[in-house]
C-alpha cells in the first residue's frame, strides 16, 4: 500500500508528497517522516514539519464533521441511528473507567505512541465518542501528534544511521 502512495505522489515537490502522505489513517506521519527523509530526501526539519501538519489536518475534519455527519445520517436512516446510539453507548460503556482516570492527558498519551491505528484520526474520533470538547481535543490530539513526530523522528534517523553504518 505504501508502494501505492508513493507513486501517487512521487511527481508532487517533496513537501506536498510528505504533507499528503502524512494525511492517510494508515500511513499518517509514522510513515511520512522516513519516507520524507530517505525516498524525498528532505531534510529533518522540513521533513518534520510537514508530516505533522499533514497528521494534524484530518484530525481537524473529523473534528468538526463527524458530529454533523452522524446526526444527519441519523436523521436520514433509521438503521445508521440504532447503529450510532449502539456504537457511542458501547464504546463510552467499555473506556470511560480509563478516560475518567487519565482524561484529556490519557488522549495525548494514545496519539503519541508510535503504533498503527493509534494516531490523530482514531484520537479525533474517540474524543468525540467521549464528548471532549473541541478546542480541547485539538490542544491535546496535537500535542500527540508531535510527541508521535518526535519519536518517529529519532526512530527514522536513528535506522538511517545504523542502515548508513553497514
Amino acid at each position: 500500500m505504501t508502494e501505492t502512495l508513493i507513486n501517487a505522489v512521487k511527481n508532487l515537490p517533496p513537501e506536498l508528497a510528505v504533507l499528503i502522505l502524512a494525511m492517510f489513517p494508515l500511513t499518517e506521519l509514522r510513515a511520512s517522516i522516513p519516507l520524507g527523509l530517505t525516498i524525498f530526501h528532505l531534510n529533518v526539519f522540513s521533513t518534520f514539519i510537514f508530516s505533522v501538519i499533514g497528521d494534524i489536518i484530518p484530525m481537524l475534519v473529523i473534528i468538526y464533521l463527524l458530529e454533523p455527519a452522524s446526526l444527519w445520517l441519523s436523521k436520514k436512516w433509521r438503521l445508521a441511528e440504532k447503529f450510532f446510539n449502539w456504537l457511542f453507548a458501547r464504546t463510552r460503556r467499555k473506556f470511560t473507567g480509563n478516560y475518567q482516570k487519565y482524561g484529556e492527558i490519557g488522549l495525548m498519551i494514545f496519539v503519541a505512541i508510535p503504533l498503527p491505528l493509534t494516531g490523530s484520526w482514531t484520537g479525533a474520533v474517540a474524543a468525540f465518542l467521549f464528548g471532549i470538547p473541541k478546542k480541547r481535543a485539538i490542544i491535546f490530539i496535537s500535542a500527540g501528534v508531535v510527541l508521535a513526530g518526535i519519536a518517529v523522528t529519532i526512530l527514522s534517523l536513528s535506522g538511517i544511521t545504523l542502515f548508513n553504518n553497514f
